[in-house]
């Protein structure tokens, strides 16, 4: 066992992975620059990043910052079988393994050093076996905390390894660029450079009252804790969703009811759709909305029976987004929508209703209103799994601009339901 308060946390994240993939099934493609998608650009090699390409950037733009760039298709069950496979190494040294993403992961090797040696042998070991094991590259940070381990891995790009020794970790931490903590995007590293904090080390050093003024107090009590590194968190092997939700980032757009429509069915019928795959029904439905300047507002309704049916979702949210639009009627301009539901129950059948002239029957699965969307959903559901996602849908769905990103993107980089990386890489902005 380790010594306490030695540095055993790891985090290993996958070099340009959804790239490296095509790279590793085509050879000819290899130290070329490629992107991954077509009109947008999901994810990119790191020939074509140091050239400027961006994940999120639309497709025209990356062929101006890279005339040579190669778009390729996403092999999604590759990735998945090649995510899985890195994984599976990661769990020969330690059960305790966390998986955030298809491609990333925190292990707790403190239980590990007496058979496998110490933390940095281990993640040294880990780096041989994928590369020879599965051909992808991999970087690992190694660190006291989980937050400091993910840094390093993120410093050690590409395809290297840091160990922070315990006794120099402000030491490390600090002159690092504060784009690097954990739930800093653009937008909030654009604020705190308007106020001359670019480092680490001046975001630790800023007052919290000042820091909570800049990014509100929740957010700016988290920032500061993290600059310092105060991280209490420990590995989390297994863990069940409490919610079930989606979001979509979108620069800044009028609040038109057009775009409530478009952007909160598409939510909607990606929520719901999980929901029904998992064999699950909420009852509370919770809409969040972005304005300008990082403020968000939230409103929730907590519904008398859990449903997982498309319509009733997009309903629901489209009222609770109008809802947090009127209360603040002098914001014109939305940054991010989202969409979560809670309260899940298992929903292994329908259990009809006897027809007492519900108000809200058409959102109570059991009533003939609410069995009937059940029904379609179900069978828009089957004709996905067998013919693909595009191949029916709710016209609003099919026509939203926010199916520019595959939808198996969307799954795999959302490997918990509750995780919005896919939204992060596509768009750049804070979660």
């Amino acid at each position: 066992m380790a010594p306490v308060g030695a540095a055993t946390i790891l985090h290993a994240d996958l070099d340009a992975f959804y790239a490296s993939v095509e790279q590793l099934l085509d050879p000819t493609l290899r130290g070329r620059p490629i992107a991954v998608g077509g009109g947008v650009v999901l994810a990119a090699s790191y020939e074509a990043k140091r050239l400027g390409v961006q994940a999120g950037m639309p497709g025209w733009r990356a062929r101006q910052c890279c005339p040579d760039l190669r778009f390729v298709g996403g092999h999604f069950r590759d990735y998945q079988r090649l995510g899985d496979r890195v994984m599976g190494v990661l769990g020969d040294f330690t059960p305790l393994v966390e998986r955030i993403s298809i491609d990333e992961a925190f292990l707790d090797v403190a239980g590990a050093v007496h058979l496998f040696g110490a933390p940095a042998q281990i993640a040294e070991t880990i780096r041989r076996r994928v590369r020879q094991e599965v051909g992808l590259a991999v970087s690992v940070g190694v660190a006291r905390t989980k937050h400091l381990a993910k840094i390093a891995s993120q410093v050690a790009k590409p395809d290297g390894m840091i160990v922070v020794d315990p006794a120099r970790e402000l030491e490390f931490l600090h002159p690092l660029p504060v784009g690097l903590v954990w739930g800093v995007g653009p937008v909030t590293r654009s604020r705190l450079a308007a106020t001359g904090i670019r480092t680490i080390g001046e975001l630790a050093a800023t007052p919290s009252p000042v820091l909570q003024g800049l990014v509100g107090e929740a957010a700016g009590a988290k920032l500061g804790s993290l600059a310092t590194n105060l991280d209490p968190r420990r590995i989390e092997t297994a863990r069940k969703a409490r919610s079930i939700g989606a979001q979509s980032a979108m620069g800044r757009r009028v609040a038109t009811p057009r775009l409530l429509r478009s952007v909160l069915g598409y939510l909607a019928d990606r929520v719901a759709g999980r929901m029904r795959r998992a064999g699950r029904a909420g009852r509370t439905i919770t809409v969040r909305v972005r304005f300008g300047g990082l403020r968000s507002v939230t409103r929730s309704v907590t519904l008398p029976v859990a449903v997982s049916a498309t319509l009733s979702l997009t309903e629901l949210a489209i009222d609770l987004a109008g809802n947090a639009l009127a209360d603040h009627s002098h914001e014109r301009e939305v940054t991010l929508l989202a969409i979560s539901v809670s309260n899940l129950v298992d929903e292994p059948a329908l259990q009809l209703e006897l027809p007492l002239g519900l108000a809200d029957a058409q959102h109570r699965p059991g009533t003939s209103s609410g069995a009937a969307r059940w029904t379609v959903d179900r069978s828009v559901d089957a004709v996905r799994a067998r013919f693909g996602r595009d191949a029916i849908g709710y016209t609003t769905v099919l026509l939203s601009e926010e199916g520019r990103v595959p939808e198996e993107f969307r799954e795999l980089a959302e490997h918990d339901p509750s995780a919005v990386a896919l939204e992060r890489r596509r768009m750049g902005h804070d979660t």
